[in-house]
This record gives C-alpha cells, sequence and structure tokens, in this order.
C-alpha cells in the first residue's frame, strides 16, 4: 500500500517531491528552464532540484518522473536501524567522550586512530548529532545533550575603533611581532587573556600555545590588578622549560600595564594586539570560548581553586584537535619537552 500510495504521487509528507512535482520537472527541463527556476517555480531550494534529477535518471541518463518516483520510494522503504541505538560498545565509546565535551568530529577521527582495525567501531560525526537531537531516532540519552558544545554563531558589531590604549613605556605591538610568530613555525609563542566572572569582580588568565594550542590557566585568587596578574602568568611561564618561552600576545586590557615585569621576571617578551581585533589572538578566543562551558558567564570564578582550574586544562589538552591532525595538544606539548 505504501508503494502504491508513493508511486500515485498521494504522499503527504511536504518534505518529499510528489509524482506531480516530478512531471513539472521534467516539462520545465524539456523546455530548457535551468535549475534555479525549476526550483523557483515548485518552492525548493535549487540543491533539491539538481539532486533529483541526478539520483533518479534512467540508465539511458533520461529523467522520467514515474521511474524517479519509483527509485525514491525503493531508497525510502529501506528502513535501516540507528547506528547508535542499541547498546553497543561503540555507542558507550560515543557517550564516554561526549560525557568529556568531545565534539562530534573529534569522536568520529579518533575513532579511526584508536581501532584502525575494526569497522564496527566507526561512526560519522553526522550520525552523532542526528542521534543527540533526535532522541527516537538516534538512540542516546537526551541528558547527553548537555555534552554538545553550543555557542553564539552571530559576530558582534565591531563599532567604532577604539584608540589604542597606553599601558606605560615600551609597549611592543603585534605589527612588529617576528613573522616565525606569526605562521606558528616555531613553538613556544603563547596568547593570553583574561575570562572574566559576574559583574567583572573576578577573573582567571588564560594562556595558549599557537603552535599546540596546549592550554594553561592562572589562579587570580582576590583580585584582578595588573600587578596580580603579571605575577600569575609569571609563576606559570616559568614552569616551562626555556625554549618554550618565546613570546606572549595579549590585548590592550589595563591588566598589562605591568607587563614590563613579565618580559624581566619570565623572560618573555610582550606584543600588544591592535584595538578591537580579538582575531589577532584567535588560538586564544576560541579557547575561551571552549572554556565557557566550565566557567558559564554570570558566575563567580572565584570559587575555582588552582586543583580545579588544572583538571579544566587537562581536560582540553586531552581533546583531540583536527587542526593538529586529529592529535591532542597534551601529546604535542610532550613531544616538545621531550625533543629539547
Amino acid at each position: 500500500m505504501r508503494a502504491h500510495q508513493l508511486l500515485v504521487g498521494t504522499d503527504t509528507n511536504p518534505r518529499f517531491l510528489t509524482l506531480a512535482q516530478r512531471e513539472k520537472i521534467r516539462d520545465l527541463r524539456a523546455a530548457g528552464t535551468s535549475m534555479r527556476q525549476i526550483a523557483a517555480q515548485l518552492g525548493r531550494p535549487h540543491s533539491t532540484i539538481s539532486r533529483e534529477i541526478a539520483r533518479n535518471r534512467d540508465t539511458a541518463g533520461k529523467y522520467m518522473p514515474y521511474g524517479a518516483q519509483r527509485m525514491a520510494a525503493q531508497r525510502r522503504a529501506r528502513p535501516k536501524a540507528a547506528k547508535l541505538s542499541a547498546n553497543s560498545r561503540l555507542r558507550s565509546w560515543v557517550t564516554q567522550k561526549l560525557a568529556l565535551q568531545w565534539s562530534p568530529a573529534q569522536i568520529s577521527a579518533t575513532l579511526v586512530k584508536e581501532f584502525p582495525e575494526d569497522t564496527e567501531m566507526r561512526v560519522c560525526h553526522e550520525t552523532i548529532y542526528q542521534a543527540l537531537y533526535l532522541q527516537a531516532r538516534g538512540g542516546l540519552k537526551k541528558e547527553v545533550q548537555a555534552a554538545l558544545r553550543t555557542g553564539r554563531a552571530r559576530r558582534k558589531p565591531q563599532g567604532a575603533q577604539r584608540k589604542p590604549r597606553q599601558l606605560g613605556e615600551n609597549m611592543i605591538m603585534i605589527s612588529d611581532r617576528p613573522a616565525e610568530i606569526e605562521d606558528r613555525a616555531v613553538p613556544g609563542h603563547w596568547e593570553g587573556d583574561l575570562i572574566m566572572g559576574a559583574g567583572n569582580r573576578s577573573a582567571i588568565a588564560t594562556l595558549v600555545e599557537r603552535t599546540t594550542r596546549y592550554v594553561m590557566l592562572c589562579h587570580l585568587p582576590g583580585d584582578h590588578t595588573a600587578q596580580t596578574v603579571a605575577a600569575a602568568v609569571t609563576a606559570q611561564i616559568k614552569t616551562l622549560p626555556a625554549h618554550l618561552r618565546g613570546s606572549l600576545t595579549w590585548d590592550q586590557g589595563s591588566e598589562m600595564a605591568a607587563h614590563h615585569k613579565i618580559t624581566i621576571d619570565a623572560e618573555l617578551p610582550v606584543y600588544f594586539c591592535d584595538p578591537a581585533s580579538p582575531w589577532q589572538r584567535g588560538s586564544n578566543e576560541n579557547t575561551n570560548g571552549l572554556l565557557r562551558q566550565y566557567f558559564p558567564k554570570g558566575t563567580d570564578l572565584a570559587v575555582h581553586g588552582h586543583e580545579d582550574l588544572e583538571h579544566v586544562a587537562h581536560l582540553l589538552n586531552g581533546r583531540p584537535r583536527e587542526t593538529l591532525k586529529w592529535s591532542t595538544p597534551a601529546e604535542k606539548m610532550r613531544e616538545l619537552i621531550l625533543t629539547s
């Protein structure tokens, strides 16, 4: 009955093309109408029309509406069980990584690395998204949705360009930064910033290494004045071997008024971004977005102690990154330290 309904064009699901619409596609194509014009007349995206014609042509390469209707019906009549619906080893592994806030793309790529010979341990990132968003079809528990990383997609308007802030003497602008830092050819160069808590009364200093994306977090108990930030950043940077202390790039926030102390005490030159140009320290901006999973906006960041920051940094550094060919920042940093 179902196949008959599809063939005669009585299927009422608006997602699918009807037989009458397929006949109109055939007629318009014969009249030389373009794909976009056909799509406009049917009220469909032009990609739907081009895909319909490409997928449902007969063996002679002609588009015939009745044949196209049969081929589409046959494909839709093959219900497949969702890959993550069963209580399988694959589902368990995916669920564990989602709980660590790994993205579906990270999970899919790492499965290939972890189980190179096991084809059953494969799932594309889109299948994971489907499992998260369409519970009845996907099979993962609804509460796992909380592990999916989300954020605002729209950019804020730039507004009027602000004047550069004067942070004492010897400010070095990013335009004077060596080219080897810009192209990430040499490791040991860092980007930094503060993430702020409720009412800007608390903060955490964040440091990201440009080559490995390795993250370090600086505890700022009590306040985030220039002196406090300089002391915390210096202490954190000095835990690194000398060859990984190349430079630090920061924006022109007032917390960097004591940047000269970092340069002297940590032997680390500080470069300043242009006003209202967060993309000049893009790795740090991206990391700060990820950190908001653990330190939401509008909360008191002072409640998080040093151990809490170490734990969060460990989680971020353990996530595989596409830009690192699905290695983790921790693995890349370990290689740099061992090869020094």
